[in-house]
């Protein structure tokens, strides 16, 4: 644990061990998102499927990053992820992006992924209000996160049809705005 970075957010009026405990939370989140993610895009065949399946494995490996840039944070003020992946599970932020009942119904499992990821702009943008001008590491993070999320939803309900966003789908890079936090 940083004993320094801890105690500099505290005195800045954080409520350290309710940030962990959301950061953990967006963590589980994340990571439960990369695996519910991979199912889901295994099942996005066919002529609709097929145009979606790369969006969604840029979503799947950028949530990847969130969770590897979140961790270091969660240590440096102190948390730890649990020891036992079931707790883990159970603890995430957003609720599980299970695969729909109907797994070929292409509009179901884009339902599904805009849901996930509406429910990572909201968890975000708590995070970036708790720490905004408080808790500067974690603020930029938090932030850098939350435009990806914001770029992940944009492009499922665009598919949707529920109008446009002006965001593209990246080409050759993932994580543009969380890269600096993994290196």
């Amino acid at each position: 644990m940083a004993k320094v970075t801890r105690e500099v957010v505290e005195r800045a009026g954080v409520n350290v061990d309710q940030l962990v405990e959301l950061l953990v939370a967006n963590a589980a989140g994340e990571l439960t998102t990369y695996y519910y993610y991979t199912i889901l895009r295994v099942n996005l065949i066919g002529l609709k499927g097929e145009g979606i399946k790369e969006i969604a494995e840029t979503a799947r490996i950028e949530d990847r990053n969130h969770f590897e840039a979140l961790v270091p944070r969660i240590y440096e003020l102190g948390g730890k992820l649990p020891e036992d992946m079931k707790v883990f599970h159970d603890m995430s932020a957003c609720p599980p992006a299970s695969l729909p009942k109907g797994p070929t119904d292409i509009n179901a499992i884009l339902t599904v992924l805009v849901e996930a990821e509406r429910c990572a702009v909201r968890g975000y943008t708590n995070i970036c209000n708790l720490t905004g001008g408080k808790d500067h590491r974690t603020y930029d993070l938090s932030l850098a996160i939350l435009n990806e999320e914001i770029e992940h939803e944009s492009w499922f309900s665009e598919f949707l049809g529920e109008g446009p966003s002006g965001h593209f789908m990246r080409r050759g890079e993932t994580s543009p705005f969380v890269s600096k936090f993994l290196r």
